[in-house]
């Protein structure tokens, strides 16, 4: 069925197209002949009818809601230094950049921000010891030498985010002496105008629980946290007026909580006087859906699971709502840190493409929750990077599953070109019989017009022996499954609608993935767009009475927008 959408847009040539497009609406649709409208039609038969919510359902985001956060330890790894900038990081950024309108925000912070300690003798960016029994991902034991803040230099019209040092600052001398020599070589490096928010400290909610080790006592609280944090936040301040006296009054994102529910919790550190000095300008948690060793984890039944993603963003949405019941003028909330499973994700799972889907779904729900941004997160080797910014024994340089979600969340939330002012919002979309969870959809508005549906298919199909990505299926695979979606589109004219596709060979595939027939592969032009000639690109739907209908097979993601005017024969909101 889908091949005979994709066909739809083929029959009508450019000149076509351009010449109906000046007339009325009505007359519009008078262009398709009799053959068209019955292939339409037929394509509509069996179809989920589907209502979309209007732009007052819509919650606007961050115009850099696809955004980063960078393990501290390897920073220098993604972004290179001086003399070796890493190009295909800035390549991969630019990409975003030129789909949502503003290049990704990156936070440097994680775990290993609180084990940093600062060797002015270093002679390279980063001395990180591994203790295995304590992670076998990253480094526990850690320097950072003067060069490591070479690296906020090498990708331009970037913004970043620099995580201070609680675990060790707070209670060791070596610490306090790390903050006072670090403070000024930030905020020189990143300068004012490249400067998003600072932070203090990673998750201080496992301070005193953390399976890598405690860095406080069992008596650890909201009150203690509190105290120090405001103790240390105003040193901050200090330092940054004597070093870099250009820079505008500091502000935080905060409490960069790992959760809801841990040792120390959020409205708790609100009451203690957590923004007592209002400079928190964003309320930052992290999320993250499951474990990568929690027993029962799968593709299908923990990322690939609308019902869970719902779930998992709702503690959240519950736990800010009760600060903002409480207190006034609480900051935004954001994703400071997130990703798939935590302990860098699971091999054949969190690289896969089905984790890819999941991105799509789990970001655009949040968005639709009113969670303004998302930093999602990496480090060298993990198994749920977007990519991976150099050789290692482990891992291979190159672009991974998961950033081609990325690329269709940036696709689908792009500004409006007509009226790029216009705020993006997005509404979820409730679907029609989908008690498995096994699909979603959103709406993304320019102010009050609808511009873009994105629907996603989350029924596993796998292409792969035992479904590890790897190796192709020699025995012929299942068919591929599909739903069909009529949505009520009635603010669009009749007409065409650009229907993009982000696509593999299924959920399992960790390679020959695509969005609207691009890749962004390393191994092509170092990450840079290539469209591939052999993939479906251009295809087009029907705008009927006020409907669009669109197959999605299994294990894929579409966006449709309305075709509006003729640039060269096409022109998207």
């Amino acid at each position: 069925m889908s091949s005979v959408i994709r066909s739809v847009g083929s029959v009508l040539g450019d000149e076509l197209d351009c010449l109906f497009s000046a007339f009325s609406p009505w007359f519009y649709a008078l262009k398709f002949n009799a053959g068209l409208l019955e292939t339409a039609a037929l394509i509509a038969i069996g179809a989920i009818n589907v209502t979309v919510p209007g732009p007052q359902e819509g919650s606007p985001v961050f115009d850099a809601f696809v955004s980063y956060s960078l393990e501290f330890a390897f920073f220098p790894d993604f972004a290179g230094n001086a003399s070796a900038p890493n190009r295909f990081s800035d390549n991969l950024l630019a990409n975003l950049g030129d789909l949502q309108g503003v290049r990704p925000f990156i936070r440097v912070g994680g775990n290993t921000q609180d084990y940093a300690l600062y060797d002015e003798s270093l002679p390279y960016a980063v001395n990180g010891t591994y203790d295995l029994a304590r992670s076998r991902d990253y480094p526990t034991t850690i320097h950072i030498g003067p060069s490591f803040f070479e690296s906020y230099g090498t990708l331009p019209d970037t913004k970043f985010t620099h995580g201070f040092n609680l675990g060790l600052g707070g209670n060791r001398s070596e610490g306090w002496e790390t903050l006072k020599a670090t403070v000024p070589l930030a905020c020189k490096a990143i300068g004012k105008d490249n400067l998003d928010v600072w932070e203090y400290g990673n998750e201080p909610d496992l301070f005193s629980t953390s399976a890598q080790g405690p860095v406080r006592p069992s008596s650890w609280n909201e009150k203690v946290y509190v105290e120090q944090w405001l103790n240390v936040t105003r040193e901050i301040a200090a330092i940054l007026a004597e070093a870099c006296p250009d820079f505008p009054k500091p502000v935080f994102m905060a409490p960069s909580n790992a959760g809801t529910a841990n040792r120390l919790r959020a409205p708790a550190q609100w009451a203690a006087g957590l923004d007592a000095d209002d400079n928190v300008a964003l309320f930052s948690t992290h999320n993250y859906i499951s474990g990568a060793e929690s027993p029962g984890v799968t593709l299908q039944g923990t990322l690939m699971n609308h019902t869970r993603t719902v779930q998992s963003v709702q503690a959240h949405v519950r736990e800010y709502a009760t600060i903002t019941g409480r207190f006034d003028d609480v900051p935004p909330l954001i994703y400071g840190e997130h990703n798939s499973l935590y302990n860098q994700g699971k091999p054949g799972l969190s690289n896969s493409f089905g984790a890819a889907l999941w991105g799509v779904d789990f970001n655009l729900y949040a968005a639709s929750q009113g969670i303004k941004r998302v930093h999602m997160h990496m480090g060298t080797d993990y198994r749920y990077q977007s990519w991976q910014p150099i050789h290692t024994d482990k891992t291979a340089l190159g672009t991974k599953a998961p950033y081609y979600g990325n690329v269709a969340i940036a696709a689908f939330l792009a500004p409006s070109k007509a009226y790029p002012s216009s705020a993006v919002s997005v509404a979820h979309i409730p679907l029609p019989d989908n008690n498995d969870g096994q699909a979603s959809a959103y709406a993304a508005y320019h102010g009050d017009t609808l511009a873009r549906i994105l629907v996603i298919n989350l029924r596993a199909h796998n292409s792969t022996v035992n479904g590890t990505g790897t190796t192709p299926d020699p025995v012929r695979p299942r068919p591929r499954g599909a739903k069909t979606y009529s949505f009520d589109v009635s603010s669009w004219p009749a007409g065409l609608a650009d229907v993009r596709r982000l696509a593999a060979n299924g959920s399992d595939a960790i390679s020959g993935i695509t969005w609207d027939g691009w890749s962004y592969n390393y191994e092509l032009e170092g990450g840079k767009p290539v469209r591939l000639g052999n993939v479906t690109a251009g295809e087009t739907a029907l705008v009927i009475r006020g409907r669009v209908t669109v197959a999605v097979p299994d294990s894929e993601a579409v966006v449709v927008s309305p075709v509006l005017g003729c640039v060269k024969g096409k022109k998207r909101l």
